[in-house]
C-alpha cells in the first residue's frame, strides 16, 4: 500500500512552504530570517519534507556538524527543524521522518545524531537521551562582586563593532570548542545565522554588543556576547544585562570578562545560560546572589553503536558487554563489546555474557560523559547483569568537566 505520506528531500523552489509550515507549527510569523537564514544554512538534501498531495504537511532537517566529545571530535548530524503541521498530527508522519534520518545516516552518515528538544517528551522514543544540561544563571548585578583575589591578568577588553569583532570572536570560539565537550563547529554560515540581529530576533533588547579581551601583547584569548535591556516593573529599574555567548581561553580572560560584565552601569540584572558547573559562581564573593536553574540541553542518539562507542576515549580502562535493544535502528540491536584502554578503542559484536542491558536513550544520554550509568540504573532504565558493571561504565564515560552544548538559537536549530 503507498505511503499516504510521501518523504523525500525538498527542492529549493519547496523551501519557502517548507519553513511557512515550520515556522507555523513553531509558532513563529514567516518572514526572510526568521528561521535563522535557513535557506543559506541549509542543505537541500538533507531536508526532508511530508507531502499530502502537492502540500508540505511535515519536515525535519540536517545539519552535518562536527562535535568535541570526550578526548575527540566526530561527526555528528545536528538535527532540526522538525515539524508536523497541526492539521496532520497523530498520523505517524513523525515517526516516518525519524525513522527516514536513521535509515539515510546508517548508510551513509554521521554514526551520532543530536538535537535540542522543543518538547521533553517526544524524543525518548526515538533513541535520544539527555546528554548535556545547561544553567539559567539570573542575577542581581547591585550584589555581584568579583573576589578581590580573583586572577584578572593584565588584559584589556575592547568594545569592539561587529565587523572587527567577529573574525576575532571565530578564532576564539574555534580553538575554544575543540578542549570543549559538547560544543560544534561553527562554519561561515553558522556564524551568519549565528549573529543574525534583525530587531524582531531581540526581544526589545539592544543589537548585539561584542566585548573582546586580549593580552599585553595582543593575542585576543576571550569574548562575550551581550545585548541590553531596558525594563522596569513595579520594583523600579530592572534593566538586564543579557549574556549571549561567552567563551575564554584562559581562567584570566575568563575573570576579566565576567567582571566587565557584572560591572556595566544603569542595568541591574544578568542573565546567561552556561554550563552546569560553569567556574562564575567561585569567582563571586556571595554566590548564592547568583540563582540558576538547570534543564535539558543536548539531546543525543547513537545511530551506529559500534561506530559512536568506538570513536570516544574513556577515563578509565574498560571492557564491558553491553546489550543494546533498538526498536528504531535494529542494525543495533544485540551484544557489543567496548574495549578501550588510552587511545586504543574497538566496539563490537559479540557472543559473550551481557553485563548491562539498555536501551539506545540511556548511551545517547552517557555519551557525552555528563549523565552516569549510575544515575540511570538508580531509575530502572539500565539493568546490571553483571555486580559491578554499573559502577565501572559510571567512572570510565566521566568526563573532567560537565558537557555543555552552547546553541544559544532562538529558534530550535542546531
Amino acid at each position: 500500500m503507498a505511503d499516504p505520506y510521501p518523504l523525500r528531500p525538498i527542492r529549493e523552489p519547496e523551501f519557502v512552504p517548507w519553513a511557512r509550515m515550520t515556522c507555523n507549527v513553531y509558532g513563529q510569523d514567516w518572514r526572510e530570517g526568521a528561521l535563522r537564514n535557513a535557506r543559506t544554512t541549509l542543505e537541500f538534501d538533507r531536508a526532508l519534507a511530508a507531502f499530502d498531495g502537492d502540500a508540505i504537511v511535515g519536515g525535519a532537517a540536517i545539519f552535518p556538524r562536527s562535535m568535541t566529545v570526550p578526548g575527540a571530535v566526530l561527526p555528528v548530524a545536528g538535527v532540526t527543524l522538525v515539524a508536523v503541521a497541526p492539521t496532520h498530527r497523530r498520523r505517524g508522519i513523525l515517526t516516518s521522518l525519524m525513522r527516514r534520518q536513521f535509515a539515510d545516516l546508517h548508510t551513509s552518515g554521521e554514526p551520532v545524531a543530536a538535537l535540542n528538544a522543543a518538547e521533553a517528551t517526544i524524543y525518548g522514543r526515538f533513541g535520544y537521551g539527555i546528554a548535556t544540561r545547561l544553567a539559567r544563571y539570573r542575577g542581581d548585578k547591585r550584589f555581584l562582586r568579583v573576589r578581590s583575589d580573583a586572577d584578572l591578568g593584565g588584559g584589556t577588553i575592547r568594545l569592539l563593532e561587529r565587523d572587527e569583532a567577529r573574525p576575532l570572536v571565530e578564532k576564539v570560539y574555534d580553538t575554544a570548542r575543540l578542549g570543549s565537550v559538547g560544543w560544534v563547529d561553527r562554519p561561515g554560515r553558522f556564524w551568519d545565522a549565528r549573529l543574525y540581529d534583525e530587531e524582531h530576533v531581540r526581544d526589545g533588547a539592544t543589537s548585539l554588543r561584542f566585548a573582546v579581551h586580549s593580552e599585553p601583547g595582543g593575542a585576543v584569548t576571550g569574548y562575550a556576547l551581550y545585548r541590553l535591556k531596558p525594563e522596569w516593573d513595579e520594583t523600579g529599574d530592572v534593566s538586564e544585562v543579557r549574556v549571549v555567548e561567552l567563551a575564554a581561553l584562559t581562567r584570566q580572560a575568563y575573570a576579566a570578562v565576567w567582571r566587565f560584565l557584572i560591572e556595566l552601569d544603569g542595568h541591574f540584572r544578568i542573565s546567561y545560560e552556561g554550563a552546569t558547573d560553569e567556574p562564575l559562581p567561585h569567582l563571586l564573593t556571595d554566590p548564592r546572589v547568583l540563582r540558576a536553574n538547570v534543564v535539558d540541553n543536548l539531546w543525543v542518539r547513537l545511530v551506529d553503536v559500534g561506530r559512536a562507542l568506538a570513536a570516544r576515549r574513556y577515563a578509565t580502562p574498560l571492557d564491558v558487554v553491553f546489550e543494546v535493544e533498538d526498536a528504531c535502528c535494529p542494525w543495533n540491536s544485540g551484544r557489543w563489546r567496548l574495549r578501550a584502554e588510552g587511545d586504543s578503542v574497538t566496539c563490537e559484536r559479540t557472543r559473550n555474557a551481557a553485563e548491562l542491558r539498555l536501551s539506545p536513550a540511556e548511551l545517547g544520554a552517557v555519551y557525552l560523559g555528563g549523565t552516569t550509568f549510575a544515575s540511570l540504573a538508580a531509575a530502572g532504565r539500565v539493568e546490571e547483569l553483571r555486580p559491578g558493571a554499573v559502577a565501572r561504565c559510571s567512572v570510565a564515560f566521566r568526563g573532567e568537566r560537565e558537557p555543555f552544548h552552547p546553541s544559544g538559537a532562538a529558534f530550535p536549530a542546531f
